[in-house]
């Protein structure tokens, strides 16, 4: 009696037991047909992967062709800069009084004009803001070039510049978040060099935008940019395709304030095929005689002088010369904004 009631017991588990094997494996069966039917792409939307792969990749190779040697990874600095243009922001500090040395440019014409159009177009950009905590960056409006059209000294210049900076640091906190590595500041007329000699700190940590600059008074060019000079307005037209015209093989004038220009002057000045003058091109001699000598030459020299800047180069590219760059670890920011 007892082995009967256990058998059909037995019986009943093993049953049970293959049914519930039997349904497991078909149920695995299904979702894998399932899974195979659904996720395997049709040839028309592989195609259009494909392409698209193909052409994301072609964009890449192109980009790696025209900016390779420039950036490390053009896609990595594409994305950035898109990023860049969409949320950056600068704030102007908007302390001094705009009629002295601050805030303003003396003018927007001249050799330094470069140094005005800076100004005016940080208050017109897009990028500028007035609330300082949503800032990327801070402009010190300080103006070199104003100071020397008032005839400040040179020991003025340097107070009153630290003076200036000094305070902007004492009244707000965002130079001694980053020691300054966030601000810059833009000089184009070579006094800039000596208005900030009274503040090592501000050369070492702050951002210079200067006009063509030389590693020999403080670039550093890891930090600082050099900015286009360029002389607005230009007296005459642009000069082109007309070397039949060019008669001068080579041209300069100008004063002898450095080793280079001394050299230049007592080895050339009595070469017939150049046009060398000793000093600055008179007025009295006729009108615009300077700018036109550019359009009678084939190459203008363009030698270093007693500090950073100079508007010969911009001027040889306009007047169709071929600058001659004639100065050791010079930046030449003109022929790259060219």
């Amino acid at each position: 009696m007892l082995m009967s009631s256990v058998k059909p017991s037995l019986h009943t588990l093993f049953s049970l037991r293959g049914s519930l094997l039997t349904l497991a494996i078909l149920t695995l069966l299904s979702f894998t047909y399932l899974s195979l039917k659904y996720s395997t792409p049709s040839q028309q939307v592989s195609e259009s992967v494909g392409k698209l792969v193909d052409a994301e990749r072609r964009e890449e190779e192109e980009d790696d062709d025209e900016f390779g040697d420039v950036y490390h990874s053009p896609r990595v600095f594409k994305l950035n800069y898109e990023e860049m243009e969409k949320k950056f922001k600068v704030y102007v500090y908007p302390d001094g009084d705009s009629k002295t040395f601050y805030q303003t440019p003396r003018k927007l014409t001249g050799k330094y004009a470069s140094e005005g159009y800076f100004f005016q177009n940080i208050r017109e950009s897009r990028f500028l803001t007035l609330h300082p905590d949503q800032a990327h960056l801070f402009f010190i409006p300080i103006s070199c070039h104003k100071m020397r059209g008032k005839g400040t000294s040179y020991e003025n210049m340097t107070i009153i510049v630290q003076n200036y900076v000094e305070s902007l640091i004492s009244k707000y906190p965002y130079w001694n978040r980053t020691l300054g590595a966030d601000h810059f500041f833009v000089t184009c007329h070579d006094v800039g060099v000596r208005a900030t000699e009274g503040l090592p700190f501000l050369v070492k940590n702050a951002i210079r935008a200067v006009c063509s600059p030389s590693y020999d008074v403080g670039f550093i060019p890891h930090k600082d940019v050099a900015l286009p000079q360029v002389l607005q307005p230009f007296a005459l037209p642009s000069g082109g395709n007309d070397i039949e015209n060019r008669t001068t093989l080579g041209f300069w004038a100008g004063h002898r304030n450095s080793k280079i220009r001394v050299i230049l002057a007592r080895v050339w000045e009595n070469d017939t095929e150049l046009d060398i003058s000793n000093n600055r091109i008179s007025r009295a001699t006729g009108h615009l005689v300077y700018q036109k000598r550019f359009y009678r030459s084939k190459f203008c020299i363009c030698p270093g002088g007693s500090q950073v800047n100079s508007a010969r180069i911009a001027d040889s590219i306009h007047y169709g010369c071929i600058p001659v760059i004639l100065s050791n670890y010079y930046i030449s920011s003109q022929l790259l904004h060219k």
